[in-house]
């Protein structure tokens, strides 16, 4: 028999800590701006957007667009789609949330697909940042960096009890 060696590495006071924080920091790069757009990466990306949204309207009068962004992750070539025209995110700021930044693939496809159109600026934002990139991408606002091996496994589960998991 296995011995189960989860443990819990965010509870939920801590993961809604970070995403105010996270929310704070976003509002600050864009002080100036009058809409942004929130694009989360599917499923626990978007809910990580939501989030945000939830936040930012309370704490600013900026207008939120949400905008649910789609790929298959394991090969993710032409395969992104967005919940939103390429029109409707045009010249705008974008922050691109997934849930954990492990290789960066699913980070760099998702940038990838919103630089056919002009932005004024675009960010990236993750609840759990990994030190495994297999690209060379970076989370501009995460809730937490750790140094896990090759073998061990981040998870989040958002519910009426978030966690995030190191396996």
């Amino acid at each position: 028999m296995q011995a189960d060696t989860t443990n819990i590495i965010l509870t939920h006071e801590q993961i809604q800590h970070k995403i105010r924080r996270i929310a704070y920091q976003i509002y600050e790069s864009n002080v100036n701006e009058k809409e942004i757009v929130i694009a989360g990466i599917a499923e626990n990306g978007y809910i990580f957007a939501q989030r945000l949204k939830k936040i930012l309207e309370n704490i600013s009068s900026i207008k939120v667009i949400l905008c649910q962004v789609t790929m298959d992750k394991k090969s993710p070539h032409n395969t992104v789609k967005t919940s939103l025209k390429e029109i409707d995110y045009q010249n705008k700021s974008i922050v691109l949330t997934d849930d954990v930044l492990n290789s960066g693939t699913a980070l760099i496809y998702g940038v990838k697909h919103f630089l056919n159109v002009p932005l004024i600026r675009f960010k990236t934002a993750v609840l759990v940042n990994r030190n495994h990139k297999k690209y060379p991408i970076k989370a501009d606002f995460k809730g937490i960096s750790l140094s896990t091996s090759l073998h061990e496994h981040v998870s989040v589960e958002f519910d009426k009890e978030d966690r995030a998991f190191l396996k």
